[in-house]
């Protein structure tokens, strides 16, 4: 006879029991039982992220974003209420759809992107460089005022420091100062907000 179709699939005594000892050590911060969860079950969590996102990198990125989420949060597994692969399975679905609304808003972003520039930039230029320009634009947006108008003067203007010293009336080195940081933080943001 087969079992009803809603009840979990049998789990032998010995490796219910090996999960039960990884839950525990991993719950108090053994980092050992982290690498034995990651080799345990990271083949099954990219396999999840491949299937829904259909891209490798992407998918790599959900598993490690997983396993972080595993160790940070480990503290918040209860075993009353699961398995330690049903917990991990419960994150994967958490991060994967993460990962979607991250691509749509970055769908979002390209196709508004694409309608403001439509006049402005050439019909052939790719997606992806229109969405870089936004992201600069933006990130440049929220520089104080002096980074931001050396950075723009370099960018859209082309010019080297030395001549937005002399259009600026700023000495070279504060222009040099505040394309460094202006570049520092602009990275920074960058980076935020692919990562976001």
């Amino acid at each position: 006879m087969s079992p009803h179709p809603s009840a979990p699939p049998w789990v032998p005594p010995a490796e219910s029991f090996a999960d039960e000892k990884l839950a525990r050590g991993l719950v108090a911060g053994d980092e050992a039982c982290l690498t034995a969860a990651y080799h345990r079950w990271s083949a099954l969590v990219h396999t999840l992220a491949w299937r829904s996102l259909g891209d490798a990198r992407e998918a790599e990125d959900v598993t490690q974003q997983v396993f972080l989420g595993v160790w940070h949060g480990r503290r918040g597994y209860r075993p009353e209420r699961g398995t330690i692969a049903g917990w991990i399975v419960g994150i994967t679905k958490r991060k994967i759809a993460d990962a979607l609304t991250a691509r749509t808003r970055r769908a979002d972003l390209v196709s508004s992107a694409g309608a403001a520039l439509a006049l402005s930039e050439p019909a052939e230029q790719r997606p992806e460089a229109v969405l870089d320009q936004v992201l600069v634009r933006d990130g440049l947006a929220r520089l104080p005022a002096p980074q931001q108008r050396v950075l723009r003067l370099t960018f859209y203007e082309d010019l080297t420091q030395t001549q937005i010293a002399e259009r600026t009336g700023l000495p070279l080195g504060t222009v040099k100062s505040h394309a460094r940081r202006g570049l520092h933080q602009l990275r920074r943001c960058l980076r935020q907000e692919m990562y976001a």
